[in-house]
This record gives C-alpha cells, structure tokens and sequence, in this order.
C-alpha cells in the first residue's frame, strides 16, 4: 500500500529570525501551513530538524506537529515520542502529533536534543511506518557575556620600549553559539590605559602607544573589555584588567648629590685614614644604579674607596700630609654607572664630576731633627769640655717651641742648648774606639713632643806609646865583628790598630853603645 505521512513543522518562536523574540500565533499558523507541503515523501518518514529558541520563560512553547495523510481523524492513529527529553522537556499530543516543550532550555547546556517519533493503529497496535529518528535543535540567544578565563592578567616590559611593543595578548571566551549571527563575534577595546596603550579589535593584543619611563611611573594597570555582536548595540560585554610592570633600563646616569665637597683631615693623620663621604644618586634600580667613583686627575695623596653596599664614595688618605707645606688641596671626584646598557649610547655614560676641598688641620708635632743619623770624630786623650759636634732639631709647628736637648746611655758625654756635644772627660781609643749616643730633643711648651736622634763618635788615634819589646832580649856579638855590622829582628807595637797590619821595625844593635839603637822603620 502507498501511504504518505508529511511531517508539519511550526515553530513555536521566530527562531529563523533570532533578532525578534516574538511571533504571533497566526504567523506560526501561517508557517506551518507553508512547511507542511514540502515535507512528504513515499513509504518513509522524511525528518527535518525541529527548532526551539532558548531562554523562553513561556510555560509551554510549541515547538511542532506531526501529522500523517493516513490520519482520517478517526482517532484510530496515536503518535509516540521516546528519546532525549522525551516525558521530561518535551511531550506529543498522541492525537494531534503537537511537540510542545514544557522547560525552559539553555543551549550552552544542550544544543540539540536527539528524538524518534513513531504513528501507531491503536486497533491492531501496530506501527504504521517504523519508526524514525529526528533532532530538535536550541537556537541560540545571545544571553552569555564574554569572559576571560585567564584574566586578571600581568606581565613586565622594559622601560622605554618604542611604540608598537606588543605586550601580551588577551582572550575572552563567548558561550553562544559562534555560527549563529554575530552572538559570540567579539570586538576589543580600551577602557582605561590611554594614551600609554592601544588593543587590536580582533586579535586582543595590546601594544605600547607611547614610550614610558620607570622612573616616572613603574606600574600600569589596562582595563579592556571584550563586547559580542562586533560592538553592535545590544551586545554584551565582559571586562579584564592587565597590570604592567616596567622593568629598568640604565637610561640615568648617576648624579652627584653635591657639586662641592668640604672636608678636613689632620697633617696627623695616618696613612688610609677615612676622609669623608661623597655619594651619587641614580635614579635607576639593581645592577643599573650600581657605580664607581675615581678621582679625575690622578691624584697621588688622595683616593676614593666604592662602598658596593651603600654605594658610597670613600676619600682616603694615599700620602702623609704636611700643613706647614701645603694646607689646602682641591680635587676632582667623577662617577660613572658600572654597567652599561647597550641600548644607550657610551657617551651618556661618560660621567659626572665634582669638586672636593680638603682643609689640611694643624697637629702638635714633635721636633724633628735636621738628621736623623750623626757622625763625629774626636781625638783620644783630649780634654774635659772639648768640642765634638752639634746637632739642631726644630719645632715643625707654628709656634716654633723653643728645643731641649739631653743625651741618654752615656755620661761621657754632655749637649748644651744649642745642640753642642762636648766630652765630660778624656776618651781612651785604646778602651773604645766607637760610642753610641741618642739625643733626645724635647719642645719647652710641650714635653710630649719629643723626638730623638742618633750620634756616633768615633775616637782618633794619637802616638801616644812608645814601642816595647815583647820579652827581655839578650844579644850576642863575636868579639871580632866589625864595627857598624848589625844585627836585624823584629818588635811588634803594642798599640792596637783597627783595619791596619801591625808596624814592625827594623832596628840594629851597635856594639860600641852597648844598646839598641833603632836605624830604620819600615812597614813590611
């Protein structure tokens, strides 16, 4: 048997035409009666998809009907529904074939429902044609906001980086249905980060728009938003924040806090005595605001230390100082960054100077002697009081105190004010041939300052021995010797001479005297 069943689709709602939400029911009535002529087919069911708008706060929405040309309205044909949300979210009218659905549907939560219908004789309870399966799709609103998952978000750029810069890229997610109109088409835009940043519309990334400095501002917080429907009125949006740090660059040099430095030190002072401070600002950070001082002309009495924790410079003491030759020097100090950045010219790197004055401090000093080794020569045997030497000390102060002399380890000798050494008895070269004095010079105004000094006195020789046999002699001489015929041998002297051979003499016996009579002396 040829039986035909057509099936009717009414929608319940405009759901071709998402932009109305409302639809009379004449206008359901009328597509209905325009759908139900193109949907036979011969010994099958032929199924297109049914459609049911989202959101519907209706009770019930008629979403359908089926219906079969073998129905003669004799109520002998009842129409099942079984499937996705059959019962629950949709019924069947079992006489009329009606769908209605009784729940409000979302479509982020389930797009489409899978169904199968089937017309029953309910005299024999047998089917009509086998059963068939069919969808019923939920179209979509656009009742979701865009959303960025991943946002808040944060990300960090150097300072100064040009134009253009891209940041990062943000992604907003849209749960409506991409396919259907404009309802997840999202458009970006900036609500807060001008004139510093700009976002592309489609792709969301966010680029610099102008050059920024860390030392003016070091955080920048961009709120973007993310609108549906390309920006159209209507649509709805959905917003994030990106925070921005600017990391440092070395684009400062560092800066002196002064341009003159004034410090004092004592002629007194030893040598690496600490000085003073001088101390540079930079306005950058790290590694960048790192420094080294120097001093620019290379002087040789003066240093500075870089303090690496404080950043400090420490002017040192290289040389003594002297106030009473020079009581006052100027120097020039320079600093420069230790790291240089590529991106900055090394001529931006060149430095900055300035001037130290540092006011040398009288000390009380001690006296100092015009040497600080004398030596002096006196004769032995000479007599009490006489001259030896003179030594002089002064008083390197201002004040010019007047100088005491004395003399200690020895009472052979005795000084006068004036530094005159003289001898407090006569000296014996033959007993000592060197003394060892030290002079101590003390200033008046202050017996503090005291200095010392050392002499050396050696004594002279003078012949003052007559030359001795070392043992009784007894001498033979034959009776027949002739006269002037003598006889040699040799007498060492007694005295003791330092760094020379001993004398000897050369001497003949003449019989006719009857003793030694010295001829000839000659050293050998």
């Amino acid at each position: 048997m040829n039986c035909y069943i057509s099936l009717h689709l009414l929608l319940g709602l405009a759901q071709l035409c998402p932009c109305h939400t409302d639809m009379t029911n004449s206008k359901m009535h009328e597509m209905n009666q325009s759908l139900r002529s193109q949907l036979r087919a011969k010994r099958s069911w032929v199924w297109n998809r049914f459609f049911v708008q989202e959101e519907l706060t209706v009770t019930e929405q008629h979403v359908g009907r089926l219906t079969s040309n073998l129905d003669e309205g004799n109520a002998s044909l009842v129409y099942l529904l079984s499937g996705d949300g059959a019962g629950t979210v949709f019924t069947i009218n079992n006489r009329t074939g009606d769908i209605t659905a009784i729940k409000k549907l979302d479509r982020e939560e389930k797009a489409y429902y899978k169904l199968r219908a089937q017309v029953i004789n309910i005299y024999t309870g047998k089917p009509v044609e086998p059963e068939s399966e069919f969808v019923i799709k939920v179209l979509d609103i656009n009742d979701n906001k865009p959303q960025f998952l991943d946002g808040p978000y944060e990300t960090s750029i150097p300072e100064m980086s040009p134009e253009g810069t891209s940041v990062i890229q943000v992604t907003a997610t849209d749960n409506d249905d991409p396919s259907h109109g404009n309802n997840a088409r999202l458009l970006y835009t900036i609500l807060q980060g001008r004139p510093y940043f700009s976002v592309e519309p489609t792709t969301g990334i966010l680029r610099i728009s102008s050059q920024m400095d860390r030392e003016a501002e070091d955080q920048y917080l961009v709120v973007l938003q993310a609108t549906d429907m390309l920006g159209l009125p209507g649509g709805l949006s959905g917003t994030t924040t990106v925070t921005i740090n600017l990391s440092d660059v070395n684009d400062n040099r560092p800066i002196f806090q002064l341009g003159l430095y004034h410090m004092n030190v004592s002629e007194s002072a030893p040598i690496g005595t600490s000085i003073g401070i001088i101390m540079a600002d930079d306005s950058d950070i790290g590694e960048n605001a790192k420094m080294n001082y120097s001093i620019e002309d290379g002087s040789h009495i003066f240093d500075i230390i870089t303090n690496n924790e404080t950043q400090e410079g420490i002017v040192v003491l290289k040389k003594k100082l002297d106030y009473e030759v020079q009581r006052q020097y100027s120097i020039r100090a320079k600093v420069t960054n230790s790291f240089i950045d590529e991106y900055f010219p090394k001529d931006e790197n060149s430095g900055q100077t300035t001037v130290i004055k540092i006011r040398v401090e009288d000390a009380d000093e001690p006296p100092v002697f015009s040497h600080l080794e004398y030596a002096m020569e006196i004769a032995e045997e000479t007599p009490y009081g006489s001259y030896v030497g003179t030594v002089f000390a002064r008083d390197p102060d201002i004040t010019n105190s007047p100088i005491r002399y004395s003399i200690v380890g020895s009472n052979l000798f005795s000084i006068l004010d004036n530094g005159t050494i003289i001898i407090t008895q006569p000296l014996d070269r033959e007993t000592a041939v060197w003394h060892n004095i030290t002079v101590i010079a003390t200033e008046k105004n202050n017996s503090q300052q005291v200095s010392e000094a050392h002499v050396y006195v050696q004594v002279l020789n003078v012949n003052d021995h007559a030359p001795e046999f070392f043992q009784y002699y007894e001498t033979y001489v034959c009776e027949n010797a002739n006269a002037g015929e003598g006889v040699t041998f040799y007498l060492k002297r007694t005295e003791k001479v330092i760094n020379k051979t001993c004398h000897t003499r050369r001497i003949r016996i003449c019989r006719r005297q009857h003793h030694l009579v010295v001829l000839n002396d000659s050293v050998t």
